[in-house]
């Protein structure tokens, strides 16, 4: 694989981007584990009508709703570590399709891409 043109500095404000997210990303997991513990007591208590209650959503709505921001959350973790590990390879940066750089500005939308704005339509096209 080609090795990251972008500078020190560059590859260290990235990665404290990607960092902070990873955070965010933890923090948000975490929050959403509690509130699935929560759903699972009220489904194991087997007290709430919960398809019949008129003011809000249904307790497999709720399950659904966070299971998917999980799963969604573990798959962007895993972007997010997997960006990280390419600064440390000092791979960043770079298109794994054609190799060539990415654009900072797209970069900046979305540091853990992996794909150059050009390849990135390619494959939305198909």
């Amino acid at each position: 694989m080609a090795t990251s043109r972008l500078s020190d500095t560059t590859l260290e404000h990235f990665a404290d981007l990607l960092r902070k997210r990873r955070d965010e990303l933890v923090e948000m997991m975490r929050s959403n584990d509690d509130a699935l513990a929560q759903v699972r007591e009220s489904l194991g208590e087997g007290t709430n009508d919960d398809e019949h209650d008129p003011e809000g959503p249904t307790m497999s709505d709720e399950w659904s709703k966070l299971t998917g921001l999980q799963s969604e959350g573990e798959a962007e973790l895993r972007e997010v570590d997997a960006a990280l590990a390419r600064i440390e390879a000092r791979e960043f940066g770079m298109c794994e399709s054609c190799g060539n750089a990415i654009g900072r500005p797209r970069l900046e939308a979305r540091p853990y891409t992996t794909l150059c704005i050009d390849c990135a339509r390619k494959a939305e096209a198909r």
